[in-house]
């Protein structure tokens, strides 16, 4: 797959190392994901998204039902 073609989002988070417990299995499962990766060690606890499709909205909303503030940055 071409990286190119990847579409970057980022996301100011409220994630803590508890909550990748059940974090991890519902972004491992979504459709157009390609790789994830969450900062625990910066002050916003950036979650940063590679994905084939458009996804933001559906993120926020995920993170949201999962009672995670949730922003996105770029």
């Amino acid at each position: 797959m071409s990286t190119s073609n990847l579409i970057i989002s980022v996301y100011k988070t409220g994630i803590s190392e508890s909550d990748l417990i059940r974090l991890q299995p519902a972004l491992e499962a979504f459709d157009g994901i390609v790789r994830w990766t969450v900062d625990l060690e910066d002050w916003e606890n950036i979650l940063r998204i590679e994905s084939n499709i458009a996804i933001e909205i559906e993120i926020i909303k995920l993170l949201h039902s999962l009672n995670i503030e949730c922003d996105k940055l770029l």
